[in-house]
């Protein structure tokens, strides 16, 4: 499990990057009502060295009492995929898994197969990797908070890259290995990007798709907010792929697998989309948001998200990344 000096750590990246914003906001705002003879760039540029972060502000608890049923499972259901985005994204990043005080809860609490820490060769993507872990570990903190006891633990999980591990058998149904390949995510930069991928597009569409079933607005609210990290993290990781795709193109190839493999799972429709570029206007275009034609991304229902969970296109309560399934009242998958 990751110590609890890491886990500081992973809170403190979180806390600085809302800090900033925040002194960013105030400094803009005193700017832009100065002199016109004074700027908001003269404004950003002061002296600052003894400028220190405010400690992560504490959310305020909803009690699970006060919540809608539906909201409950919402929230629950929601939770059992932050506990695999964390965990995934944590690993990477520092070496370890989510601390056991972020996993209790109701129902059977499960261990973490696989996970570890990649040698990043680009500090860039190192720096994302440990921006998005400490997002996802924030995720997990506010939603058990708003559930409080009635929060699921966090269920047997899947993040393996070895031969019996949930990416390989992913990598295989998408044709990114053969049949007797494996796919380890940690193995590279490029690796644990396709990973991050797979995941993450799915959190954008599931955290959409359950926008119309929560009933308190306090909540709704809060999971638009989550939403839109998610959404920035999968842009970011799309955004790398196509980038290094313009030297590899082997990656833009394994990434549009990766899609077409996740809409052969979830549904008919064929809405998920790789980031091969389209022709727009006559001109080419990247494909980083996958979106409608009114520019709206698509939303997957839970039976759909779990479709691509569980790697598994029928209708099945566990599997894939989550081998004993979820944990709460939202658990089976839908035939396709």
């Amino acid at each position: 499990m990751i110590d609890r000096e890491t886990l500081l750590e992973v809170f403190d990246i979180a806390a600085q990057r809302r800090s900033e914003r925040r002194r960013f906001m105030k400094i803009a705002g005193t700017a832009l009502a100065a002199t016109a003879g004074s700027t908001m760039l003269a404004a950003c540029g002061d002296d600052d060295d003894d400028y220190q972060p405010a400690p992560a502000p504490t959310a305020t608890p909803t009690p699970s009492a006060s919540l809608p049923a539906g909201d409950v499972d919402v929230l629950n259901f929601a939770l059992n995929l932050e506990y695999l985005e964390a965990n995934y994204y944590t690993f990477a990043a520092f070496g370890s898994g989510l601390n056991d005080a972020f996993t209790d809860g109701t129902g059977a609490r499960g261990g973490v197969i696989g996970g570890r820490r990649v040698a990043f060769t680009d500090a860039s993507v190192a720096a994302y990797a440990r921006e998005i872990a400490a997002d996802e570990n924030a995720h997990v903190s506010f939603l058990r908070q708003q559930l409080g006891s009635a929060a699921v633990a966090q269920p047997a999980i899947n993040i393996d890259g070895g031969a019996t591990g949930a990416f390989t058998a992913a990598a295989r149904a998408a044709g990114v290995v053969d049949a007797n390949g494996t796919f380890d995510p940690y193995a590279s930069d490029e690796n644990w990007l396709l990973g991050g991928m797979l995941l993450t597009d799915v959190g954008v569409t599931a955290y959409k798709g359950s926008a119309s079933k929560i009933a308190n607005k306090v909540i709704l609210e809060a999971a638009a907010g989550i939403l839109a990290v998610e959404a920035y993290h999968s842009g970011l990781i799309r955004t790398l792929l196509y980038r290094k795709g313009l030297a590899l193109p082997i990656l833009r190839t394994n990434a549009d697998k990766i899609s077409d493999a996740r809409d052969a799972l979830d549904n008919s429709v064929d809405d998920d989309q790789g980031i091969s570029p389209v022709t727009i206007n006559g001109g080419l275009a990247s494909n980083i948001v996958p979106t409608d034609s009114d520019g709206i991304v698509f939303g997957r229902t839970p039976g759909d998200v779990l479709n691509i969970a569980y790697l598994n296109a029928g209708a099945v309560t566990s599997g894939g990344f989550f081998p004993a399934g979820l944990n709460g009242n939202v658990r089976g998958s839908t035939a396709g």
